[in-house]
């Protein structure tokens, strides 16, 4: 099938697009290498400090500076093409993963560096992100972004299911350096790929007033009350919710006794729900009630969080974890197709900026207070606490969402 044509009668329709399915098919294999990445440096950073502050730390330290920066990489999006840059970030990729897994080969490596690097891994990021988000919608046609958003979620939480299995079997068999390793070399089956792609990304954007092109982004979300809506819920989430992930080297190391193998088992769990969740939605090809789709699985991520809060047995974790994931890649998904749809071309990486911004950006912010919250009132207070806003916002948004449409 050439680039840009489409089968309507096909489950998969962008697997047919010979663009995305070379892009789809490299980010399995690095993305793969990257939540390795995560679960080693998770567990290297509670191996050096034992303290779920340092953990918060780190993790914010690791999204800052898509807070600082993500505006700028949707900007550089629409003004550059996106195969180039991604190219670029994926080849800068390399350079941390190298880096902490030499540091902790020669048993030199201390929390500081991890954070320095996770830092550096961040700002790549920032420009990555935006630019990946905006370059899904020019290789496939716009009848199959919510196909192609969901396959791409699939991608990334069958990588969640793989990576951390691998990384914690190759944690207690060859050590910590080896993920790291791994992760670096993970990165050239993508770029070799994004080499072979014929679409580059279209320029879209022609405004020589940097803060005028961001700006353009902000006036639309405003305008758009579904979608500033949409995106209030995400900061919520990303404030209080996603974090979770922080605490759970503290949830299998001190609460379940499960050690590294079980948290790679608990961060597989939430990508095997979450795997389910973006291949429920891409078999679909399109959710038809956006607004229940969208309110129903963030209700059942922010109460799955709170089961987590009360749970003490291993398997009960393992399975709330699991409708957390479901729940979060559901709304996620859902939501990043509903933008997409809703958002003209020449605005696309800007707005999509934003969202990486409100998902990812503010993430430091988050961990940074479930950290400090856990340090002082402990971690299971903690989960319960920032369960119940999420709760909470979950209901705000159906009734204002319902009211925007």
């Amino acid at each position: 099938m050439e680039n840009g044509q489409r089968f309507p009668a096909q489950k998969f329709p962008a697997l047919y697009v010979r663009d995305f399915r070379l892009f789809w098919l490299g980010q399995i294999i690095s993305l793969s290498g990257t939540w390795m990445h995560s679960v080693a440096q998770s567990w290297l950073v509670y191996s050096l400090t034992k303290s779920p502050l340092y953990l918060g730390i780190v993790a914010s330290l690791s999204s800052l500076p898509i807070l600082l920066f993500t505006l700028f990489g949707g900007m550089v999006a629409d003004r550059y093409p996106k195969r180039n840059i991604l190219i670029i970030t994926q080849i800068m990729s390399i350079i941390p993963a190298l880096t902490v897994a030499i540091l902790a080969d020669k048993n030199i490596i201390t929390v500081w560096h991890v954070g320095i690097i996770a830092t550096f891994l961040g700002t790549v990021n920032a420009f990555d992100v935006p630019a990946r988000q905006a370059f899904l919608a020019e290789v496939v046609v716009k009848a199959d972004i919510t196909n192609a958003i969901a396959l791409n979620s699939a991608a990334f939480n069958g990588a969640r299911i793989i990576g951390p299995v691998i990384a914690g079997f190759i944690i207690s068999s060859i050590g910590i350096p080896a993920c790291f390793y791994i992760n670096a070399v993970s990165f050239i089956p993508v770029i070799f790929a994004l080499s072979k792609i014929k679409a580059k990304g279209a320029i879209k954007a022609y405004q020589s007033n940097i803060w005028k092109d961001i700006a353009d982004g902000w006036r639309f979300i405003v305008k758009e009350k579904p979608v500033l809506y949409m995106m209030a819920l995400i900061a919520v989430f990303s404030l209080f919710g996603i974090p979770y992930i922080t605490l759970l080297p503290v949830l299998a190391g001190e609460i379940l006794n499960v050690g590294a193998r079980g948290l790679s088992f608990l961060v597989a769990s939430a990508g095997a729900g979450s795997f389910i969740a973006a291949m429920m939605i891409a078999f679909k090809g399109e959710v038809r009630r956006k607004d229940i789709y969208i309110t129903l699985s963030g209700l059942v991520f922010s109460l799955a969080i709170l089961g987590i809060s009360f749970s003490r047995n291993f398997y009960l974790s393992v399975l709330f974890i699991f409708f957390a994931g479901w729940g979060i890649v559901s709304f996620l998904a859902t939501s990043n197709s509903f933008i997409q749809h809703a958002v003209p071309d020449s605005l696309r990486g800007r707005v999509m900026s934003l969202y990486t911004l409100v998902f990812l950006g503010f993430a430091p912010v988050g961990n940074s207070i479930i950290g400090i919250t856990a340090h002082s009132l402990g971690t299971v207070a903690s989960l319960k606490i920032f369960a119940i806003l999420c709760i909470v916002g979950s209901i705000i948004f159906s009734r204002k969402f319902k009211m925007g449409n």
